[in-house]
């Protein structure tokens, strides 16, 4: 026997390997269908919606506790306020306001980075015909 008809005689022809691939896919679907369908998955599953159902519970318990503190109050107010002198037109003013300044102070610093190099260039220049 040749070498050549040893090596063809030990490789899977491609309905084996297809046949192999097949056999994997089942047996991990499988594995995976049970392990989904244990008891310890479902304990788990429990355990989890349990712990998420106090979790809520505890936050609204606090939510509700905080709206009628005295700082819960405060802060009902503060945002009732803010919300009318939204509507009356005073933050949008203050902020019209406010980002004018920051506008001009921004113009002022490039005013005066551009002016020092102009007159960086012009000594420079003087240098230059100077030489």
């Amino acid at each position: 026997m040749t070498e050549e008809s040893k090596h063809q005689d030990t490789t899977p022809s491609r309905g084996e390997v297809s046949d192999e691939w097949q056999e994997l896919g089942q047996n991990l679907k499988d594995i995976f269908q049970g392990a989904w369908e244990s008891d310890e998955r479902r304990k788990l599953q429990e355990n989890i919606e349990a712990g998420l159902a106090d979790f809520a519970g505890s936050v609204n318990k606090a939510v509700e506790e905080f709206k009628v503190s005295p700082t819960g109050q405060q802060l009902k107010a503060d945002v009732e306020d803010f919300h009318e002198r939204v509507k009356s037109g005073d933050v949008e003013n203050k902020a019209r306001q406010e980002f004018a300044s920051l506008l001009r102070s921004i113009n002022s610093e490039l005013e005066k980075v551009s002016k020092r190099g102009d007159t960086e260039n012009t000594v420079e220049g003087d240098d230059v015909e100077e030489s």
